[in-house]
């Protein structure tokens, strides 16, 4: 059974403005809330809130809501709190301790919403009956999570902790996310929960500058678990790094304008019917 993985919030912020666009994105997409024009303040949940950045973006878009930000890593709660309290519009921003794999919903949502954190957690479609319900009539649930896990900076990462050397240690931690669905199937689950869905996947080619920026942008994410896992062993860290991060520079050599890092998103916006 895994452990899990120690987040640094201040690594996986170094690359902010690349991981917001996806969710500006999805926040585009999201249709009008049921709350509006009745004078109530929307209620929104965001499921996997880490350092709460995203999340205060939802109060720019509804700015008397009560938004609450859950999610299951101390250390970005941490950060996350830097946000909370009353809202320039009037709303409130709160956070609360909660893994999205066993979250209920405990209030009647005009939205729950998602940025990137799914990924981490198996058979979440099987929780979307229940999130649905949480909503209220014409509410909405969207989500977003990457879908490039067959790309080379995951697959390279799988490989190696499969590698004889690193195998009894890493086991499958470099091959996690094989529950994410394809944009189709997120439609059909969905639509099939009788809401009115829309889904789709874009692939952002990032241009990263720096010196092996790819493994700086792995090392906020589908490291984690790898660098939580080697945290006691630092020597035994460095070299894990130092072999990965040779595959990388292969697989993504530097250009004369920086690294061009393909990646792709998965988007799905449900909103339940009146």
């Amino acid at each position: 059974m895994h452990s899990a993985p120690t987040w640094d919030p201040q690594q996986y912020l170094r690359h902010s403005g690349h991981r917001t666009r996806p969710f500006l994105d999805l926040l585009a997409r999201i249709p009008e809330l049921p709350a509006i024009g009745t004078g109530l303040p929307p209620r929104i949940a965001d499921l996997g809130c880490g350092p709460g950045n995203v999340t205060a973006l939802l109060a720019d878009r509804w700015p008397t809501a009560h938004i609450t930000g859950f999610d299951s890593s101390p250390e970005m709660l941490e950060q996350a709190a830097d946000y909370a309290g009353t809202t320039p519009g009037g709303g409130l921003l709160d956070f609360r301790a909660a893994d999205a794999a066993h979250w209920t919903p405990d209030d009647t949502y005009d939205l729950i919403v998602s940025n990137a954190a799914l990924q981490w957690v198996p058979n979440h479609p099987e929780s979307f009956p229940l999130w649905i319900e949480g909503l209220r009539p014409g509410g909405t649930f969207a989500f977003q999570v990457p879908g490039n896990f067959t790309s080379p900076s995951h697959a390279l990462l799988g490989e190696l902790c499969d590698a004889p050397q690193w195998r009894d240690r890493l086991s499958d931690h470099g091959r996690r996310f094989v529950h994410v669905l394809d944009p189709a199937e997120y439609l059909t689950r969905l639509v099939d929960l009788g809401c009115e869905s829309d889904a789709w996947e874009t692939t952002y080619s990032q241009l990263l500058a720096g010196e092996d920026p790819v493994l700086d942008w792995v090392k906020g994410t589908a490291l984690r678990p790898v660098l939580t896992t080697l945290a006691d062993d630092p020597a035994a860290a460095a070299e894990f790094l130092a072999e990965y991060r040779d595959l990388l520079r292969k697989a993504y050599p530097p250009g004369p304008h920086g690294t061009v890092f393909p990646f792709r998103r998965i988007f799905a916006v449900a909103r339940k019917k009146n």
